[in-house]
Order: structure tokens, then C-alpha cells, then sequence
């Protein structure tokens, strides 16, 4: 019995993946090219049994200097909701990110590695009249220099309760923030 418990565990382990498993794909995902302007999303959120429970769009527009970037996003949700988020991002020479938001419990951290970004973070979401926290575990891989598909999963108690998928297009690499931040810090006042 051990020695299958073991068996198991080993093979397990050999089977995960790491983002360096990536480090060869191209093109290279650099995150203050890719989230540098406007870009647009598109998602679905499946709950644990795996029905879609939300649909949503995004708006996204980033501004980058020496490897500190913001990143303005404004949600619509299928269910009217209107939500926003202000990333506030580092980037460091060896592909270190870390990253803090209003709605993140402490601070995101990742790794680059080639085409390819997995980070983890605790967001507090709004659940049946209050909030919970749950574990984000995301991979974001670079398909082409201006589309990128994120595939996430969020944990409570170490049990996977929800998933989404969501694709982000780079529209205009030379964009202005200003209007986006205006929406940003209006909806972050009715807090």
C-alpha cells in the first residue's frame, strides 16, 4: 500500500507543470508590450461543476515606465454588474511579477517564462451579500504579439470553485489611459 501511495505521489509530481516548462514558446510574452495601451476581453465563468454561471467583456488599457505598470480594467457582467480594477505591476529582469489591486488580498506574484505568465493571488469577490477570498491560480499564454488567452481557476479550502476563460486582444499599443482611469476612479468612488 505504501509503496503505491508513493508510485502515485511520484508520478504526480513528474506530470505537473511549472510556467519554465514554457521558457522556449515564442513569441516571448513581456507585459509591458502586450498590456501597453488599449485592449479589449471577452470571458466566461464556469462554476466548479463546470456550467457557465457569468459572461463578461472588458476594457483594459496599461501604462508602463522601467518596469512599473498600472493596468485600468473595467468589467460589464451579463448580470448588469459594473466592476473595476487597478493593477499596480512589477516586473522585474529575471521575469519576477508581482502586482497589487484594490480587490487582491495582499500581493499577486508570478514568473515569465517564454510565451507564457502563471501567477497567484487572493481576490476577495462579492458572494451572496458579502465578500469572499478565494486563490487564483492563472496562466496567461501569448498566442500572436496581440492576443492572449487566460485560463483560471479559483480555490476555497484548497478545492477548486470556479473557472474562467477569457481572451484579451492588444487594440491600440499607443492608446491614452486618461479616459479609462476617469472610469476606473469613478466607480472605485462608489465603493
Amino acid at each position: 500500500m505504501r509503496i503505491a501511495l508513493l508510485a502515485a505521489t511520484l508520478l504526480l509530481t513528474a506530470c505537473s507543470k511549472t510556467v519554465l516548462d514554457y521558457r522556449q514558446q515564442t513569441p516571448v510574452l513581456k507585459l509591458d508590450e502586450f498590456f501597453a495601451g488599449s485592449g479589449r476581453a471577452y470571458g466566461v465563468l464556469h462554476d466548479w461543476r463546470g456550467r457557465q454561471t457569468l459572461r463578461f467583456t472588458a476594457d483594459l488599457c496599461g501604462e508602463w515606465q522601467q518596469g512599473r505598470g498600472d493596468l485600468y480594467e473595467v468589467f460589464y457582467f451579463s448580470d448588469g454588474r459594473i466592476e473595476q480594477r487597478h493593477w499596480r505591476l512589477q516586473q522585474d529582469n529575471s521575469g519576477k511579477i508581482s502586482g497589487t489591486a484594490g480587490d487582491v488580498v495582499g500581493e499577486a506574484s508570478g514568473q515569465l517564462a517564454g510565451n507564457a505568465l502563471y501567477w497567484q493571488y487572493v481576490l476577495r469577490i462579492p458572494y451572496d451579500g458579502s465578500t469572499l477570498d478565494v486563490t487564483v491560480k492563472d496562466w496567461l499564454y501569448l498566442i500572436d504579439p496581440q492576443n492572449l488567452i487566460n485560463r483560471t481557476t479559483m480555490h476555497k479550502f484548497g478545492l477548486k470553485v470556479a473557472e474562467l476563460t477569457l481572451s484579451i486582444q492588444q487594440t491600440d499599443s499607443s492608446a491614452d489611459c486618461t479616459p479609462l482611469k476617469q472610469q476606473v476612479a469613478e466607480l472605485a468612488a462608489k465603493l
